[in-house]
């Protein structure tokens, strides 16, 4: 149940924790940025102390790359505001009564930054000169980001109308939000780039900082604060002294407004923003060495062919089959169920703190020899609480009341939200040190994008999956009309039509948690062991041979 990402998938639109290993959650690196050793020992050599007018050099920090640092903030909260909004549509939906597999249908949106290393390749190799490396990409991909939702907020009330029989238009919704999120991913990408060579040596640790505090922010406002402004029921209840029957804001004044803020924000980067060597005060930035798109993807099928990394990617594209039921449609029943999706979204709030602590604590137990050993232990009471959830489902609806539900069946879905984070934070934080403890330093960008590229679509396709089964999973009956059934959607306008009324005699979710959680223990049994005993490789077996895996081999 990913409230914190208003019950969308966490590892499609990968909102970057901070793991004090460094900024290993990063799913698109491909490009080696190393220093430019021999002109900063020629630095060096003529003095650090002085500039080339002889007077002593400044030494600002952060502060004399405050505006960099702000720009990188900015760009990265831009590239957070599209990905909260599709992740907001599944909730609207739901309150819109669609079949599960119209949401499995919609969730491919959330596939795109899963997959953008196969295009991560040509945002680094193909560009303009004069106009600058990551201006080429970025510019663009903000005006169509910009452009789209101008395009959306014309139409996206027509395609979530569900009058005269028919259901909103998942079809192009998908489609729309799906080019929404592809652009996201690849804004993601050039900024990745460009913040690398933007701030000094010295600062460009803080870019994984933007990059976590900025897409989250992003998030927020385009999911949390957008669901509870277009609640009617939110701001009657607490922004408004006058009741009325819409929020404050719309899906499509909230479009606009974004769109507007996208063209005009575009506009000023490209015009006043130049991509320079060298920063203020003279400080060298973070040199890019370029590498071929066919040399990149030469490199990606090599580390692939090594087989303990193929051994390992398999494991990493099943492991959360266990897990999916409970991540991907858990949420969606409890607005099924009559949760306010808006309050869902608002517990999302509190879980910040723990989110952000959850790493630091964490990395202690897997900074050792044998990270993997704790992402075992966790895997199994991570699926006792997807056994929580479905109770969690079962019981909701009898607490239902006239003005709601209870405070304290809130401080139980907080409660249990907070059990859920610790498990899948402990998962997630031991998955990424052994990436960085067995990437091959020589190509360490590209082996750990590979890596974290297998973990997303290992989170991607179950979840997906799970809710396309919901629906087949389902048995209903018709009640009140003799010979009819409510076995599709004509067969339930027949038996309503009749007279009758169509009752769930078995959920599918419930099917699909057991099912689940069966799948989940027979992996960790014979397979988690098995994830468990490649730590016991000797590191020659994660290394590319001389000339394996060279680039210009």
């Amino acid at each position: 149940m990913e409230l914190s990402d208003s019950v969308t998938h966490k590892n499609g639109r990968q909102r970057k924790p901070a793991v004090p290993q460094g900024d290993m959650s990063d799913g698109n690196r491909v490009r080696n940025t190393t220093p430019d050793l021999e002109e900063e020992g020629e630095a060096l050599l003529q003095g650090s102390d002085t500039e080339n007018n002889g007077h002593p050099s400044v030494q600002p920090g952060i502060r004399g790359e405050l505006g960099n640092v702000s720009l990188l903030l900015f760009l990265y909260v831009l590239q957070g505001i599209p990905l909260g909004l599709a992740g907001s549509i599944p909730l609207i939906l739901q309150s819109k009564n669609v079949s599960y597999k119209d949401q499995a249908f919609f969730s491919f949106v959330f596939w795109p930054f899963s997959l953008k290393l196969l295009w991560a390749p040509l945002v680094d190799a193909l560009y303009l000169t004069r106009f600058g490396r990551r201006k080429s990409w970025l510019v663009p991909t903000q005006y169509l980001l910009g452009l789209f939702m101008l395009y959306l907020s014309v139409i996206v009330d027509t395609l979530l109308k569900s009058d005269e029989g028919q259901g909103p238009d998942v079809i192009t919704l998908t489609a729309v939000f799906f080019m929404l999120a592809f652009l996201a991913a690849t804004q993601d990408i050039a900024v990745d780039g460009w913040a690398l060579t933007m701030l000094s040596r010295e600062n460009v640790g803080y870019a994984s900082t933007c990059n976590s505090v900025g897409q989250t922010a992003g998030y927020f406002l385009g999911n949390v604060l957008f669901l509870a402004l277009e609640s009617a029921d939110f701001c009657n209840k607490y922004l408004r002294a006058e009741p009325k029957e819409t929020g404050i804001v719309t899906l499509s004044d909230f479009l606009f407004f974004w769109g507007v803020v996208f063209l005009v924000s575009t506009t000023l980067v490209a015009i006043m923003k130049k991509e320079n060597a060298r920063g203020q005060h003279g400080k060298k930035k973070v040199r890019e060495e370029t590498q071929s798109v066919v040399e990149t993807y030469k490199l990606l099928v090599s580390i692939i062919k090594m087989p303990a990394v193929f051994t390992f990617c398999s494991l990493l594209l099943t492991a959360k089959m266990g897990f999916s039921a409970a991540d991907a449609v858990t949420g969606l029943k409890l607005v099924e169920a009559g949760v306010p999706k808006e309050q869902l979204a608002l517990l999302a709030v509190p879980m910040v703190p723990l989110q952000v602590l959850l790493p630091l604590i964490i990395s202690k137990y897997t900074a050792g020899p044998r990270p993997l050993d704790v992402f075992y232990r966790a895997f199994p009471f991570r699926l006792l609480i997807g056994l929580g959830y479905a109770v969690l489902v079962w019981w909701t609806p009898s607490l239902k009341q006239d003005g709601g539900f209870p405070l304290y069946y809130y401080a139980i879905v907080l409660f249990s939200y907070a059990l859920h984070q610790v498990a899948l934070y402990s998962m997630y934080v031991a998955c990424m040190a052994f990436h960085a403890k067995v990437s091959d330093p020589v190509i360490g960008g590209t082996y750990m994008t590979l890596l974290n590229t297998v973990t997303n679509l290992g989170g991607n396709w179950p979840s997906t999956l799970a809710l396309w089964m919901v629906d087949p999973l389902t048995s209903k009956e018709c009640q009140g009309a003799a010979g009819q059934n409510c076995g599709s959607p004509e067969e339930t306008g027949l038996c309503v039509k009749e007279g009758g009324v169509c009752v769930t005699s078995l959920d599918g979710y419930y099917v699909e948690s057991v099912v689940c959680v069966l799948i989940g223990l027979t992996w960790w049994v014979w397979l988690g062991k098995r994830m468990r005993r490649l730590q016991d490789q000797s590191p020659a077996a994660w290394r590319c041979r001389i000339g394996q895996c060279s680039p210009s081999s």
